[in-house]
């Protein structure tokens, strides 16, 4: 009988002891897969998703200025403007003036005082957004370029200047790759003494002629990115004519 009981309890150990050794496999693979995992912790447990980077970018897109080579070639932060019936991709392209650049189809950016465009908030023009000169003055995004002898100032605002509608904050997302979207309806340019829409989409959802969404890449490890998007100008003085925007530079979170 005595010999029963070791050979009982010798057994009860074994089996305790092989459901212990599967357990801990069962909890290593879990870990070391894709699915949640849960690592106990003193009085309660922690519980860890896998995330894939992807999602809102909520921050500022921190603009680096744009640079015009003695060439045709210009890196950096640019605006052009495409005549009316032409398209961005081919033009043809309006000569602003007063560019420093040698193809004055390009128009040099320089960061503004929050240092670029900021996702998740507004950037609002002042409350007189011209000079007596009627440049535009706001100079939160980029600085004031001057556009055939006049300065053009971007804003974004809870009510579009030009319509007077309600728009909704910039935001911008990356996808598993890198791919950015996003929606910039608020961007508005302020230029001598009038107001012109630069969203995409337009303030009422559309996206009329040229009107292109914004796209761009992002490398979530350095945080550089390059984006772009254009704008058809419906109605005023220049009807029609379309504003591409080039914004490269680093992403800096909120």
């Amino acid at each position: 009988m005595k010999h029963q009981r070791s050979s009982v309890a010798a057994a009860a150990v074994l089996v305790a002891l092989l459901l212990g050794v599967a357990a801990c496999s069962s909890s290593s693979d879990s870990a070391g897969s894709d699915q949640t995992t849960t690592t106990a912790a003193s009085g309660g447990s922690t519980t860890t998703k896998p995330t894939s980077g992807a999602g809102p970018l909520v921050g500022t897109f921190k603009v680096t200025a744009g640079a015009c080579t003695s060439g045709a070639d210009v890196k950096g932060t640019y605006f052009r403007m495409v005549n009316a019936g032409g398209t961005p991709a081919k033009g043809p392209y309006v000569a602003n003036a007063d560019s420093t650049c040698t193809d004055k189809t390009y128009s040099a950016l320089q960061p503004g005082t929050d240092g670029g465009l900021t996702t998740g908030a507004y950037q609002p023009q002042p409350s007189d957004p011209f000079d007596a000169t009627k440049n535009g003055v706001a100079d939160k995004i980029i600085e004031p370029v001057k556009f055939f002898a006049v300065g053009f100032a971007a804003s974004t605002n809870a009510k579009d200047p030009e319509t007077g509608k309600a728009v909704p904050e910039p935001t911008i997302s990356v996808d598993e790759n890198g791919k950015l979207t996003g929606k910039v309806a608020a961007v508005s340019v302020a230029w001598n003494g009038q107001q012109f829409n630069q969203g995409a989409p337009k303030p009422d959802g559309s996206s009329p002629g040229a009107t292109a969404a914004l796209t761009g890449t992002y490398d979530a490890k350095t945080g550089a990115y390059e984006l772009e998007w254009a704008s058809q100008i419906v109605g005023g003085p220049f009807d029609g004519f379309t504003g591409v925007w080039h914004f490269e530079g680093t992403f800096a979170k909120s």
